[in-house]
């Protein structure tokens, strides 16, 4: 019988001899490479293997074949005895000892010593996921006893869990969903991932399937076109559909590319080419019938998540037999060869589809079903995420709903089997993607949102669910997402803002590779990058692009770089960031080159010495139609070796306010030739971060002279760099200035202690600008009384103080209350990441409450709250609106008013 499952299914589905095609399966364990090798050892042998893939994959094939070569094992000394045990016919079984169970499975059964035997024993458990039983109960009544009553689920559970036969060999075929509870089932399973066939071996499929190689070749082109048809491909049932329905094209004279534009084209011209249309005024007859009787019998078992459906099922959903006649007839529905009275569809896809026409014919069409239909969820169910989350397959119905909303496709489904399409189902459809949250708040939603505006190939469609859509992040892992994406935002008219991240492998990053097979790959990526990319410059909405984390190739860098320099692209803030080549970042900054529309410019990461990146940049700065207001260099280049260049160009530029040198490698010997750039006359630079560039108090005196004499310069960040207490009294000698007009102070984690805090509470006092400073993550502790006294002082204009992780303990806080009731100035307070203790938190508050202030912000860490400290939050949210506390115990390394990019337009 194995012999003859094996060789139908081979003859069905493998034109050709099977055996020269590339066939793939993956194991993280060497160990699968001897599970069906006669010669390995018994010892070194897994007990269990898991064969994982989707339906159709070839699973339950490969099983049995493993299966025949462990019983014709001719090995001295050992005896094979194999049982196949199918799930679903196990469903059918009462209850019964595992004895009994055997029995059904083999006549000899008798004559096998099967506690003695137990090492020479191979049991196939095949189709896990179809095995009805409640979630988690296996694990709950399992029995060790082989002669004892049970259900069937329990006895296989059983032997899972090693407690029947320990030494026999398991072999499970399943689907991923049900992996998770397998696993804690069997002991230590070797888990087999069933991949299919290989790229080469789909081509050596549809070169075998047609008799001349130039329709082989056409065909096969035709399905790659469509990446996730492509992808499906792997599975041998699937490539034998796409040759079935493409030679039936292409014997009509038709273009085969068509048909594989969606999967849903595909399967539906499958299914129709089955029959002969009905005419236009011929009354519905038995084929109609049939159409909805398989439809609810292809419903009916993707609720129920069974694949393979018995005479049970359809009495459940009033079905006979008879109804399904025309399409038992063309094979599309077939009797299952192993279980005598159970019936499955030629692939999961196809019942898919006949699902998804369930919910499309017309509600007339299906008033029938009556109490049959209990277990079917309506539309409004099937569309419905958590429904999804639950049952995989759902999502697969969603997007062939959305295929066949197609006119066209509507249309062949009407003229070949008479059944009207329900009215208004598009607009159900676009209704269903804007209910809840927004479906492109999330990188998984969106894609299925993509994946169903795709396969619909309606434009409106598109235009309507994205309407309100202005911003879209896109992970780009495959050929799947370019494809969908690269349709879909040519339609997004109102998109102001796209961030791309594009996986590694996408693009052949090789581009000297001589291979023609691998060229015409990478030829459609780089087709369908061109329409993705065509959005920058057809689209006046888009402002802002980023591209971060991102693997491209020298050729789709240029294709998206010839859209920038287009006059219609509108582009005004641009991050580039960690991309590869490395080569990208000076084709960036030459696309920039006269760009008039571009404000803000980041770019990070790449060559550090890329000489070539940095002088492309300052021709843009240079350039007399140069806008950019924002530029941050975030260790991309080496700016020393060209410093003479980069000034030139900032006293050229008139345009450029903000720079941010963030984790440059500046060092103290580059502040030097910056704070020259900066006492220039002609230095127009109003905000500048040097954070974390490796800066020491020695670099302070020449800040300190640079700020003297730069009155245009208001922002300055310093964070995280060891300026010390020595290095903060040079800066405050020169913020002590009258000429001095820096505003803003950002000073977080540079070592600042006790006497650093003299210096700055001493220049508060006098006539300083300063309005914004940030002292986070500096041990200040003891000169906290200090900067409190500061504050007391009415010259003191001090609107924003971040004093985040400064190791404040709640001893302080009685000064700071002091300091907050006196000061009329200070609107933001951040005391963060300091334990102030109940009674520290109590007395802040307390003095709010008692005497008026203009503090607006106020963040603590609260890491619990008593009734007292309640009840004043209360009173202070009543008597002072205005006031925001913010006791939020997640750790924040940053002031939100102290982050120097805050200020950033």
């Amino acid at each position: 019988m194995m012999e003859k499952v094996y060789s139908i299914w081979k003859h069905t589905f493998w034109p050709g001899n099977s055996d020269d095609f590339h066939y793939r399966i993956t194991s993280r364990s060497q160990k699968v490479t001897s599970f069906w090798n006669p010669q390995t050892p018994t010892q070194l042998r897994p007990l269990t293997a898991v064969l994982h893939g989707p339906s159709g994959i070839g699973k339950t094939t490969l099983a049995k074949k493993w299966m025949l070569e462990w019983r014709q094992d001719k090995l001295p000394k050992t005896l094979k005895f194999a049982f196949y045990l199918r799930c679903k016919e196990m469903n059918r079984q009462g209850t019964c000892t595992f004895a009994e169970l055997l029995s059904k499975t083999r006549l000899d059964v008798q004559e096998v010593k099967i506690p003695d035997q137990g090492q020479n024993i191979l049991f196939v458990i095949d189709g896990f996921d179809e095995l009805r039983v409640p979630s988690g109960s296996l694990i709950h009544d399992i029995c060790g006893d082989w002669k004892k009553q049970k259900p069937v689920p329990i006895l296989l559970a059983s032997l899972l869990k090693r407690k029947l036969l320990p030494k026999a060999t398991l072999l499970v075929t399943t689907r991923p969903g049900v992996l998770r509870e397998l696993r804690l089932l069997a002991e230590q399973p070797v888990l087999i991932e069933v991949e299919g066939l290989s790229e080469l071996g789909r081509r050596d499929y549809f070169l075998k399937y047609f008799e001349q190689e130039d329709q082989a070749l056409r065909a096969f082109e035709a399905m790659r076109s469509n990446p996730a048809l492509f992808h499906m491909g792997c599975m041998p049932p699937v490539c034998w559909v796409t040759c079935t329905c493409l030679s039936w094209q292409m014997e009509q004279g038709q273009d085969p590319a068509t048909t594989c534009q969606t999967t849903t084209s595909l399967f539906l011209h499958f299914l129709c080419g089955q029959f002969t249309p009905v005419p236009a005024d011929y009354p519905r007859g038995p084929l109609a019938a049939a159409l909805r009787a398989v439809c609810l019998l292809a419903a009916g078992g993707l609720w129920a998540q069974m694949s393979t459906l018995d005479g049970e099922d359809f009495r459940r959903l009033g079905l006979q037999q008879s109804d399904l006649w025309p399409f038992l007839d063309k094979n599309i529905l077939q009797e299952d060869i192993d279980c005598k009275g159970c019936y499955t569809f030629i692939h999961l896809s196809v019942q898919q589809l006949l699902a998804a026409v369930f919910y499309i014919l017309d509600s007339e069409e299906q008033k029938d079903g009556g109490s049959c239909r209990l277990d079917i969820g309506d539309l409004q169910t099937l569309l419905s995420k958590e429904e999804r989350l639950k049952n995989p397959n759902l999502a697969h119905v969603r997007y062939f709903l959305f295929g066949l909303s197609n006119e066209q496709r509507a249309r062949e489904l009407e003229t070949t089997f008479g059944c009207p399409v329900r009215p208004g189902i598009k607009q159900e459809l676009l209704t269903s993607l804007s209910e809840g949250t927004d479906p492109f708040s999330s990188t998984t939603d969106m894609k299925e949102v993509l994946y169903c505006l795709y396969e619909s190939q309606e434009e409106m469609l598109v235009k309507e669910a994205t309407a309100h859509t202005r911003e879209m992040s896109l992970h780009l892992q495959n050929k799947v997402d370019l494809v969908h994406s690269a349709f879909c935002l040519q339609h997004c008219r109102n998109l102001e803002m796209i961030s791309l991240q594009v996986e590694k492998g996408i693009f052949l990053e090789d581009e000297g590779a001589s291979e023609s097979y691998a060229w015409q790959h990478d030829h459609h990526a780089l087709h369908l990058w061109t329409d993705l990319c065509s959005v920058f410059s057809s689209n006046e909405n888009l402002s802002s692009l980023d591209v971060s984390q991102s693997v491209l190739s020298p050729s789709s860098v240029r294709i998206l770089c010839e859209q920038i320099t287009r006059t219609t692209c509108h582009l005004q803030k641009v991050v580039i960031k960690n991309v590869s080549p490395v080569d990208a970042y000076g084709d960036f900054c030459l696309a920039f080159i006269g760009k008039k529309t571009l404000t803000h410019l980041t770019l990070e990461g790449g060559a550090h010495s890329n000489t070539m990146l940095l002088l492309l940049l300052c021709e843009a700065l240079k350039h007399r139609t140069c806008n950019l207001r924002y530029l941050r260099l975030g260790s991309c280049c080496d700016i020393l070796p060209q410093w003479d260049e980069f000034s030139l160009a900032l006293r050229i530029n008139q345009s450029l306010q903000f720079l941010d040198l963030t984790a440059s490698e500046l060092w103290d010997e580059g502040v030097k030739l910056l704070c020259a750039t900066l006492r220039h006359p002609k230095c127009f630079l109003q905000r500048l971060s040097l954070e974390k560039c490796h800066l020491t108090g020695a670099c302070c005196k020449e800040l300190s002279s640079a700020l003297i004499v730069n009155q245009r310069l208001t922002h300055l960040c310093l964070a995280k760099n060891d300026l010390g207490d020595g290095g903060v009294q040079l800066l405050c000698e020169g913020l002590s200035y009258p000429d001095c007009q820096l505003q803003t102070l950002v000073l977080y984690q540079c070592n600042i202690t006790r006497r650093g805090c003299k210096h700055i509470a001493r220049l508060l006092q006098g006539d300083s600008c300063l309005t914004h400073l940030d002292l986070g993550l500096n041990p200040i502790a003891t000169g906290l009384q200090f900067l409190c006294e500061a504050l007391k002082k009415p010259d003191c204009n001090l609107k924003c103080l971040g004093l985040c992780g400064c190791s404040i303990p709640s001893c302080c806080c009685q000064d700071l209350a002091s300091a907050l009731t006196s000061n009329q100035k200070l609107e933001a307070l951040d005391l963060g990441q300091n334990t102030l203790g109940q009674g520290g938190i109590t007395v802040l508050l307390e003095a709010l409450r008692q005497s008026p202030s203009p503090l607006m912000t106020l963040r603590l860490k609260m890491d619990e709250s008593s009734g007292v400290i309640q009840k004043l939050l209360q009173e202070l949210k009543d008597s002072n609106p205005k006031l925001t506390i913010n006791s939020q115990n997640a750790r924040v390394t940053r002031s939100s008013y102290g982050d120097f990019l805050f200020w950033t337009p």
